[in-house]
């Protein structure tokens, strides 16, 4: 796939690099951000114990087929706008500049949240990792400022480095994990292999609306190939393709493995199996040495390290890009906007994101907090609702786009219909996930309820930047959102 994602280029001032990267790098950028090892081996059990315990896999693909029904309008929508704004050049151009400027503001605090809530658990890992293997006892903030100062570097150069490092992270981890699921499937399971998983009965138990949150959170990050639209070889056709093509691969991956795990424990003594464990996340790691043996299970826990750090890198490079089309456009201040005049990154963006990250992981060390209990847990699920929120807004934006670019419609389904239905189904998602953010995040009454309102407050200040802007230069605001490529 690496060779998928170079391309010469003529550096120009203030512009992404042009055709850097073809569907299968932008791809493999997107399932990263999804982190697929983190998610089965810490999302999925977490998920059977506090959702539908076996329906996990069923509620994975409704969770596929609900992110199809998205993907309609969205890449139809990203076949008519390139904006390394992604989201927020969506909701501008649909729904307006005000909207514009207040999904601008959800996205860059989302994905920050996600990005800086991800070096809890990659201290923790590291940590525990080191102290297991080698004997070495470090405190995990330690693990994450080595982390945070080698994404800046990344961040700072072209951006194919970066998808040549997260290719071969992502491989790894599939192929381990598909290790694993051949080797329960070929002894049959815990008592035989059922499709029980994938009945009413299952998938409806316990809490399913829990398991579905769980499910969807999986998949955060998926969303972002429009955002490397400046940076795709034929734009055009290259988003959508890897919009799709991550869907589907995540998803098939998602609920065979959770499949798999279902069938390992057997169905009838999952939830008793979880409920034992002092650490759920642990789950995987039991199944390993039970059907594969220890090898497989030490390879597994250096890939889930490795696995966070690739979630860390793909989520720098989206605030980046997040911070540079605001700086571009004027929201931010336009030094944002500025690219490297050699590698063509945002590296304004991505300097500020590496600042940002250091000060919220040093504030979290110094009050001593847990860092995945606090640091990763509710950081990463604030952002979770920053995306839901934003998904359901691109939706309406669908529409709204094609009403003001009649020249431009295409078909019905494509244009009203299927972006309807997913705004409206991710906008009682995101209901929710707000009513059971304490389920979510294991975070206190008051802190449930504050935590969300950070997307709120950055709803209000991305519109206040816009109309702000409205107001001092009206021709520029006209333009948000509009093609960079």
């Amino acid at each position: 796939m690496a060779s998928d994602t170079i391309e010469a280029t003529t550096p120009s001032s203030n512009q992404l690099r042009k055709g850097a990267l073809g569907v299968g790098a932008i791809t493999f950028f997107v399932i990263s951000a999804a982190g697929p090892l983190v998610a089965i081996a810490g999302g999925v059990p977490v998920g059977m114990l506090l959702g539908n315990g076996p329906g996990i896999p069923g509620t994975y693909v409704i969770t596929v087929i609900l992110l199809l029904i998205f993907a309609v309008g969205y890449c139809t929508l990203a076949r008519h706008v390139t904006n390394a704004g992604a989201f927020y050049a969506f909701a501008a151009r649909g729904l307006g500049g005000t909207a514009g400027g207040g999904a601008a503001m959800i996205a860059l605090v989302g994905y920050n949240a996600m990005q800086i809530g991800l070096y809890g658990m990659f201290g923790t890992a590291c940590s525990g990792l080191f102290r297991s293997e080698f004997g070495v006892s470090l405190p995990w903030w330690l693990y994450a400022a080595v982390a945070l100062i080698s994404i800046a570097v990344f961040g700072y150069r072209q951006i194919d480095l970066s998808a040549r490092v997260l290719s071969v992270l992502v491989g790894c981890e599939y192929v381990a994990v598909l290790i694993l699921d051949i080797a329960i499937t070929r002894h049959g399971g815990n008592s035989g292999l059922s499709v029980e998983p994938f009945t009413p009965h299952a998938i409806f138990s316990m809490s399913p609306s829990i398991g579905l949150l769980f499910c969807f959170a999986s998949f955060v990050g998926f969303e972002a190939t429009t955002i490397y639209g400046e940076e795709a070889k034929d734009p055009k056709r290259t988003i959508p393709r890897a919009t799709y093509a991550s869907v589907l691969l995540v998803g098939i991956f998602y609920t065979f493995s959770s499949w798999c795990m279902v069938n390992g424990a057997g169905a009838g003594k999952l939830v008793k199996l979880l409920t034992g464990l002092q650490d759920p996340t642990q789950f995987l790691f039991i199944l390993s040495n039970q059907y594969v043996g220890h090898g497989l299970t030490a390879i597994m826990r250096i890939l889930f390290v490795t696995s966070v750090y690739a979630g860390l890198l793909a989520f720098h490079n989206s605030v980046a890009r997040y911070f540079f089309a605001m700086g571009r456009e004027g929201l931010l201040p336009a030094t944002f906007g500025r690219t490297h005049e050699r590698h063509q990154s945002p590296y304004i963006g991505s300097a500020a994101q590496s600042i940002l990250a250091a000060i919220v992981v040093a504030i979290f060390a110094i009050c001593h907090a847990d860092p995945v209990l606090t640091l990763f847990s509710w950081l990463t699920n604030v952002a979770t609702l920053g995306v839901i929120a934003l998904m359901a807004i691109a939706s309406f934006a669908v529409p709204g786009f094609f009403a003001r670019n009649p020249d431009a419609a295409e078909g019905r389904w494509t244009t009203t219909i299927a972006p309807c239905i997913a705004g409206i189904l991710l906008t009682i998602i995101l209901a929710l996930a707000i009513v059971h953010f304490d389920a979510l995040t294991g975070a206190s009454k008051i802190m449930s309820y504050s935590l969300p309102g950070l997307i709120v407050l950055a709803a209000i200040a991305g519109i206040i930047l816009a109309v702000r802007l409205r107001a001092k230069e009206p021709a520029r605001f006209a333009q948000l959102g509009h093609e960079k490529a």
